[in-house]
């Protein structure tokens, strides 16, 4: 799509919050949310979209032929609405990596009185091939949500409609204060029991992106209840729909704010990669982040190789870099550090050259002790820089060993 046919389409987009669709004919290419639609559809417009977003991004946006939308009554329910409509559609650009630890679920459990805590993709996906075991048995989950932090301010907000049990509830010596707060609910006898078990059902609604039926629901409790002429009780719904009809969600909206701006925030970002494996077995790979000459271990990843690469150490970089250039919510580095020679240079290369992006590539190599000895690359690339080249590579070798490890630790 190019930024004459964008401006026809963008004269039609609302400042509302709600979830957008690429797509080419009938096909939904991605789904997003935006707390403005206008301002977020606009962005994938700018002129520095290849650096913010990456190049899978640049070829969707090239690729789809219509943008459409559906608004909400809040980021909170775009947020939930856009999760929702990923795993219903699966669009091919909207990547979710299990090697991403910040992906979360929420999470209902399977127990008398249900807890809403949230889970980690990749505790949840090791949970499924049998390498770690859950605490709790899943009722059903919800997601996953790329965000973290947005996802823990989504909860603040349901539960102040609909207090819950999470894990810090449930400890005897919180209970009483949570309850103070109107966070979590007294189960002291079988009516409230009940009332729990409603609850359950109406934040299980909600997150199923059910927010209507939900509503509707709730109403039919209120005119029963109002009808039996419980009043305290048809009050406190009628309460609970208000707050779902008008969500307070400023906290999240400035999140939302947060993490799209911090991704435009340019620094200067040093990738490192390394593999460890022993004789081939138990292959794993790393990626190390240096931001402005400081790691930013947040930042940092791990990969198990999956292509049964052995011994072969190019051919896991190679994977490694063809599933970190999957993840378009990552921002590009400047300069890519390998570990080796010539050989991880050109396949480092040739998988950037096939993704349609340029970004230099440096190696360092080592003497027979594991030392740095040379430093390989464009020396404009590399003047001034040589320090940080050293440090990450020699952070993303730690990182590497420290993961295989932990690895084998668990095999054996």
């Amino acid at each position: 799509m190019n930024i004459t046919e964008f401006r026809k389409i963008g004269k039609k987009l609302p400042e509302n919050p709600g979830v957008y669709f690429f797509k080419k004919g009938k096909t939904i290419l991605y789904i997003g949310k935006a707390t403005s639609l206008k301002d977020r559809v606009k962005s994938y417009f700018a002129p520095d979209l290849l650096e913010r977003r990456g190049v899978r991004i640049v070829k969707m946006t090239d690729e789809a032929s219509d943008i459409t939308f559906e608004t909400t009554g809040s980021a909170l329910e775009a947020m939930v609405l856009e999760a929702v409509l990923i795993k219903k559609h699966k669009p091919r650009y909207n990547a979710i990596g299990s090697d991403d630890k910040s992906y979360q679920y929420v999470v209902i459990t399977d127990e008398e009185f249900p807890r809403v805590v949230l889970l980690r993709a990749n505790d949840f996906m090791q949970s499924e091939i049998g390498t770690y075991e859950l605490p709790y048995k899943i009722k059903k989950k919800f997601g996953p949500y790329p965000s973290g932090s947005s996802l823990k301010e989504a909860l603040k907000i349901v539960r102040k409609i609909f207090p819950f049990r999470d894990e810090k509830s449930v400890i005897s010596h919180n209970e009483r204060f949570y309850r103070s707060l109107g966070l979590s609910p007294d189960l002291s006898d079988t009516r409230a029991q009940k009332e729990y078990a409603r609850t359950i059902k109406h934040v299980a609604l909600f997150f199923g992106g059910k927010k209507n039926a939900l509503v509707k629901e709730l109403q039919k409790e209120m005119k029963s209840l109002a009808k039996e002429q419980k009043f305290e009780e048809a009050e406190k719904v009628k309460k609970q729909i208000f707050a779902l009809e008008h969500i307070r969600d400023v906290s999240l909206i400035k999140k939302d704010f947060y993490i799209e701006h911090t991704r435009s925030q340019q620094g200067y970002r040093i990738e490192a990669y390394d593999v460890a494996h022993t004789a081939g077995k138990q292959v794993v790979g790393v990626m190390t982040v240096l931001v402005d000459g400081e790691p930013d271990k947040n930042q940092y990843r791990k990969f198990n190789i999956k292509s049964g690469t052995g011994n072969n150490d190019v051919a896991a970089l190679k994977e490694i870099l063809e599933r970190r250039l999957e993840h378009t919510e990552w921002q590009l580095p400047k300069i890519i550090v390998v570990d080796g020679s010539k050989a991880q240079v050109n396949v480092a290369e040739s998988v950037l050259q096939e993704a349609g992006i340029f970004i230099p590539i440096v190696c360092v190599t080592k003497d027979e002790f594991h030392r740095p000895r040379t430093i390989g690359g464009e020396k404009s690339v590399i003047k001034n820089k040589e320090d940080d080249i050293i440090f990450v590579n020699a952070e993303a070798h730690r990182f590497a060993l420290a993961f295989h490890r932990e690895k084998r630790g668990k095999i054996k």
